[in-house]
């Protein structure tokens, strides 16, 4: 049995006073809750904070981003070393909202993906479809070919903390969610990808989430689909109580 992930992204969302404010809320809403595992990713200037709140808890703080050189001239940037240093164990790495605002490439997100598999950081490596990609019947070719692009020259071995989160770019804070029906297709062909790139036992083991208008009254059915194995959450992760009713489906 693959154990589910519920991944909170803030995106550019609350500072530090916020997010202790957040996790006073939260923490003893989900004190109990160990089926499955939970993640928070706020904005790089809440990571302090968010770790330091988190401690002797169940909840686990990532970074939103990462950069593939260890140092260097860019600007705006964080590397893997970084995360490290202030106690942080996942990061998403390649979010549709990274490929449509900040230009990030197929290319990008597999150097961001090596840089932090390589620095023992758990990643978040997201793919998915637009409306015109998806209405135009490319969704299952869109994704393989960034599954391919994102995995290149990873080996099986160096992945093994590797996870996908499936997101559906029209669904993506538009109150529109992919039907747990449409979502576990998609999650199929992702998985087929990962048994052709990485090996069959590789995928059977692989988390693939769910990311896209994900709210606590469609989180359980979500959930019940054998092929998702978690959910990737925006703006129903802001909430303390919204976010913990998602966790605890």
């Amino acid at each position: 049995m693959r154990k589910k992930l519920i991944a909170a992204n803030w995106k550019m969302y609350k500072t530090p006073d916020q997010t202790r404010e957040f996790f006073r809320e939260f923490l003893p809403l989900v004190s109990a809750h160990n089926r499955d595992e939970v993640v928070v990713c706020p904005p790089d200037i809440d990571l302090a904070a968010a770790v330091e709140a988190t401690k002797s808890s169940n909840t686990a703080i990532g970074g939103q981003n990462v950069h593939w050189k260890p140092e260097g001239a860019f600007t705006g940037e964080i590397s893997a070393a970084m995360l490290l240093a202030l106690g942080v164990t996942h990061v998403i790495v390649g979010h549709s909202e990274r490929r449509q605002y900040f230009c990030e490439t197929d290319d990008t997100v597999n150097q961001r993906l090596k840089a932090a598999l390589e620095a023992g950081l758990t990643p978040i490596c997201c793919v998915g479809e637009v409306l015109e990609e998806r209405e135009a019947g490319l969704t299952d070719d869109v994704l393989r070919r960034q599954c391919v692009r994102a995995f290149h020259a990873v080996s099986a071995k160096k992945a093994a903390k590797l996870v996908v989160a499936y997101e559906p770019v029209w669904a993506i804070g538009t109150g529109k969610t992919a039907t747990p029906e449409l979502a576990a297709e998609a999650h199929a062909v992702i998985r087929r990808e990962a048994a052709e790139i990485f090996g069959e036992d590789f995928a059977a083991n692989l988390r693939i989430l769910y990311g896209g208008s994900v709210k606590p009254e469609n989180a359980s059915a979500l959930m019940a689909q054998e092929e998702i194995d978690g959910a990737l959450v925006g703006g129903a992760s802001l909430d303390a109580k919204s976010f913990a009713a998602i966790v605890k489906y």
